[in-house]
């Protein structure tokens, strides 16, 4: 669900825009969308119907028409079509700015065309770089599961019968996807100097394999769909054998190191809208880790009084509180109770504004885990969007073989109540939800998108509601502070080859106190699934906490943290400066006159 520069030319577009389109935005989802929005999103969505044909499943997904039945594109030239496509849109845009008269859609116009460039940029990069190794059957996974969604009228999930015969070869004009993939792949590898896809990275896909293939029997044994078994049972056979073809000739000419040149690593944080350097990262979170530590040392103490510990060390402390793990169907229930607590305190103190309805949270199924084994936030169809809701989910654990469970960084009470501010609200479904019921313009969301900036905001609202959560909730939100904190220095190390995957692993299992499989899970997010960005989480979060004091400082006790969330959501997922300008010009500006004209009465 990531932005992946650094992949191969198939694995950039088709992820890119699995988790871009995903998290865009509904183009008129309400009768009170302002004129100057509904001129901008009839901009982008000429681009987004242009862009749409090249990773149709996911450009179907977020509401673009006509694409439910359309499958990746993998033809010949793809490369070369891309720019081509990319540029006629650079052009449309820059057209229609020299005559735009709204400085709205002015400023929407020049984030569109930003993005664009940014992708030919990204794009060319890696078809010089990289050879095209991608992961087709998460790919083919994701799209169906997307497609085939609970939420999903029937008359659009039937497309899914007709992208059945068209993955496979059925169609008429129509070559098997993964054939496709194989004559990219290898018509690429003939290239000298491309850099080789990690040996991790694909054992770890081909690992993966078998459990999202049977996902797939799941996601269509769920619907009402008829007639698709023997078309699903020949994708299930070139699936297998493309995974047998990938462990037999591209796992043998993999490298062996996950380190990436510092051109690419550099690329990768400015996608994922991370502007410093390498250096600077280390250093920031390097003196961010050792002052929440700190923070932690203090707070332990009082939680294990409170708890009855004989331990004060906070490393203790945590563990102890991992035990208290909850599993089953009281796994669900227990975040919905303290998703509903969070919601009276988000009340209560005057947070930020509340949807009329409740957030949403279920668990994960197998297949989904493995695509996804981190917890995050299902976005639907966005674009067009009718009343389908954003879901946050939590990845399934797996009972041992002697009937217990595990011990899980995902079950235990002191750890839900910072994982559902972070996913739930006021964190990322806060996001989405605003952005879908308000109206916001698609490029603000759509184009402007990068992980600093919605990052930045779940784990901001961590931080606003930490004061309010049990003392227990509070070590851990400290806790899951430190981690992000320890991932803006871990990542750059690692990719710069200036720390060892196992001291990585050992800070994150030693000093944050990750359980193995999370640790490990987060090695190999900063080492192949999608490097850079992890920084983008406390990268973001300090941005906002400087603008946040800024705002502060200027406004006094005209300040009021409600008015200026909802300021803050309401604008979508404007870049830094943009955002900033906002602030200065459309939040600080007016009250800041209000109250000198209020002075000069009395």
């Amino acid at each position: 669900m990531t932005n992946k520069p650094m992949q191969s030319t198939l694995a950039y577009l088709a992820f890119s825009l699995l988790f871009l389109t995903s998290q865009s935005i509904a183009q008129d989802t309400a009768n009170f969308t302002p004129e100057w929005v509904k001129r901008s999103n009839e901009i982008a969505y000429k681009v987004l119907e242009s862009n749409a044909k090249f990773a149709p499943e996911f450009s179907g997904q977020s509401g673009v028409d006509g694409y439910d039945e359309e499958i990746f594109d993998l033809r010949e030239n793809l490369f070369e079509r891309q720019i081509e496509n990319a540029e006629q849109n650079i052009a449309m845009l820059t057209g229609l700015l020299a005559s735009e008269e709204d400085p709205r859609v002015q400023q929407d116009i020049e984030i569109m065309i930003k993005a664009e460039r940014d992708g030919i940029e990204a794009n060319r990069i890696n078809y010089e770089r990289v050879l095209p190794y991608g992961n087709i059957t998460g790919l083919v996974f994701a799209g169906f599961r997307g497609l085939l969604d609970k939420q999903v009228p029937l008359e659009r999930q039937k497309a899914a019968l007709v992208r059945l015969k068209k993955y496979t070869g059925q169609a008429e004009g129509y070559e098997p996807l993964t054939e496709l993939a194989k004559l990219r792949l290898t018509e690429r590898a003939q290239v000298p100097g491309l850099i080789k896809p990690y040996a991790g990275e694909v054992q770890q896909d081909l690992e993966r394999a078998p459990v999202m293939i049977e996902g797939l029997q799941g996601v269509f044994a769920a619907t009402e769909l008829e007639g698709y078994e023997q078309d699903l049972a020949l994708m299930t056979d070139q699936l297998t054998a493309y995974n047998a073809w990938v462990e037999a000739t591209i796992l043998p000419n993999t490298r062996d190191s996950a380190a990436l040149p510092r051109e690419l690593y550099e690329l990768q944080l400015k996608n994922y809208g991370v502007d410093d350097s390498p250096e600077a990262l280390i250093r920031t979170g390097q003196v961010g880790f050792m002052n929440i530590r700190n923070e932690m040392m203090a707070l332990a103490p009082l939680v294990a009084k409170q708890k009855g510990y004989a331990s004060n060390d906070y490393r203790e402390v945590i563990e102890l509180l991992k035990q208290e793990q909850v599993h089953g169907d009281a796994l669900i229930a227990k975040y919905r109770e303290i998703m509903a607590q969070l919601d009276v305190v988000i009340d209560r103190e005057g947070l930020v504004s509340l949807p009329g309805e409740p957030a949403r949270v279920r668990m994960a199924t197998p297949a989904e885990t493995a695509q996804q084994p981190a917890a995050h936030l299902d976005v639907p169809r966005l674009i067009g969007n009718t009343g389908e809701f954003p879901e946050f989910i939590v990845p399934t654990i797996e009972q041992n073989e002697d009937g217990s469970w595990p011990v899980s960084d995902y079950a235990f009470p002191a750890m839900m109540w910072t994982l559902s501010a972070h996913e739930a609200r006021p964190g990322h479904e806060m996001q989405f939800t605003t952005m879908i019921r308000g109206g916001v313009s698609t490029a603000r969301v759509l184009f402007a998108f990068n992980s600093a900036n919605v990052e930045g905001w779940a784990l901001y609202a961590e931080a606003i509601t930490k004061p309010y959560m049990p003392l227990e909730g509070q070590l851990i939100s400290l806790q899951d502070r430190l981690l992000r904190a320890a991932r803006i220095w871990l990542d750059p190390m690692l990719n710069l080859g200036l720390i060892s995957a196992e001291e990585a692993k050992r800070v994150l299992m030693e000093e944050v106190v990750l359980d193995d499989l999370n640790a490990q899970t987060e090695i190999d997010r900063y080492t192949f699934r999608s490097p850079a960005q992890a920084t983008a989480y406390y990268y973001g979060y300090e941005n906002l906490q400087a603008l946040r004091a800024s705002t502060e400082l200027r406004l006094k006790e005209g300040f009021e943290q409600s008015e200026f969330h909802d300021f803050i959501l309401a604008q979508g997922l404007l870049p830094p400066d943009v955002l900033r300008k906002a602030v200065e010009q459309e939040f600080i500006a007016p009250r800041m006159q209000k109250a000198t004209q209020v002075s000069q009465l009395q």
